[in-house]
């Protein structure tokens, strides 16, 4: 069974279901009330909007924790601002949730790798129409047409996914401390051969950026997680961000512990190996260097023009919407681009406005943040955006 009902949780509380989990937990003490803060919006502009709605916001993480999460980080901002920090550190303790925690983001790693890769084609050392073959020949068999860096920022490469510990995390947990490295997660999906004609589909999915993180590497001489440290975390002063040291499961630094539902039981998933993960998927992180680097990007001060158009630029293929690692979203008539990140026990998303109007950046310690996504972005995302 993937989680159990909500009516037997709420018959037996969440504190029995972990004590009979391999936690054997304790009942946690009462968590304080939620802490917000907001400050008002400006005079609205001709392209300002109103300020958040802090109701909304405040009820979404009003309760934490609860079945659907322990924790949640909540960052809005352009005409107005507001903060939300609610649930446990850890649900041992009842400690309330650290504000300033580190977490694993997911795939908001790969707008740290397009950002890379844009600024080297920025530099002249990458041609976003130049191939896979003619970077990293012998990479690929002669299976495959000629894949370009830009159908791999925009997802359209062909590729199918790479070699995996596990497609859901309960796959995964039993393997959590093993080691899958880039070129093991490539040499899987280039045995399978191409899913489709580069260019024609667009297919989300970590193989593409795999393959990117592989390409800097090439290019630069240098370590992957160097390049994000030199190119993006420095200059931003993103002093909390970073990626695991080899194969090091562990967030080093405070955070908040991450759980997911596993038969029935709330197991702690917080420490786990991540390198199959690489430069789709590796970034830890806290909401406050998200949002810098969100407002910095978007303001051109990451990528220069005409490269970060490549950003919002959406492939002329059906379906798609993504450009180079950001994704477009309509919401109550709002064009927003952001990027939903997820590991186990960790459900995070960056989302703006192109004009800064609005702001979102969140870390949800979700109990599911491996499924679709959809209540988290509902109960926490959606709300920033409603006004």
């Amino acid at each position: 069974m993937r989680r159990p009902a909500r009516s037997a949780l709420l018959a037996t509380g969440l504190v029995a279901a972990l004590a009979a989990g391999p936690l054997a937990a304790p009942a946690f003490a009462t968590p304080a009330p939620a802490a917000t803060s907001a400050t008002p919006a400006p005079p609205a502009s001709a392209t300002s909007t109103a300020g958040p709605d802090t109701e909304a916001l405040s009820a979404a993480i009003a309760g934490l924790p609860d079945h659907d999460a322990t924790a949640a980080l909540l960052r809005v901002g352009g005409d107005g601002t507001w903060r939300g920090t609610a649930g446990v550190r850890d649900v041992r303790t009842g400690a309330p949730a650290l504000e300033n925690a580190r977490f694993r983001a997911g795939s908001v790693t790969k707008v740290v790798t397009a950002a890379i890769v844009l600024q080297l084609a920025a530099e002249g050392r990458i041609d976003l129409d130049g191939t896979v073959q003619h970077y990293m020949p012998g990479l690929l068999t002669e299976d495959f047409a000629p894949i370009t860096v830009r159908q791999l920022l925009n997802y359209t490469s062909g590729l199918r996914p790479g070699a995996s510990l596990g497609d859901t995390v309960e796959e995964g947990y039993a393997h959590r401390f093993e080691t899958l490295t880039p070129r093991q997660v490539v040499a899987a999906s280039v045995a399978e051969g191409p899913e489709y004609t580069p260019g024609t589909r667009q297919t989300y999915g970590n193989i593409h950026y795999t393959v990117l993180g592989m390409l800097i590497e090439k290019v630069t001489g240098d370590s992957y997680a160097h390049q994000a440290a030199v190119r993006i975390f420095r200059p931003l002063g993103m002093r909390h961000s970073s990626f695991p040291l080899g194969a090091d499961p562990r967030i080093h630094g405070p955070h908040n512990r991450g759980y997911d539902w596993m038969d029935g039981r709330l197991v702690d998933v917080t420490d786990w190996n991540m390198t199959d993960r690489f430069a789709a998927g590796d970034l830890i992180s806290t909401t406050a260097d998200l949002e810098r680097l969100l407002v910095e990007l978007f303001r051109g001060r990451v990528v220069p023009e005409p490269q970060l158009r490549e950003m919002f630029t959406v492939p002329d293929v059906p379906g798609a919407s993504y450009g180079a690692g950001l994704e477009r979203f309509e919401l109550d008539g709002k064009v927003i681009w952001g990027k939903t990140g997820s590991r186990p026990g960790y459900a995070t998303v960056i989302a703006a406005t192109r004009d800064l109007s609005r702001t979102l950046v969140y870390s949800v310690d979700a109990t599911d943040a491996k499924g679709d996504g959809q209540a988290v972005a509902q109960r926490f995302g959606f709300p920033a955006f409603n006004r």
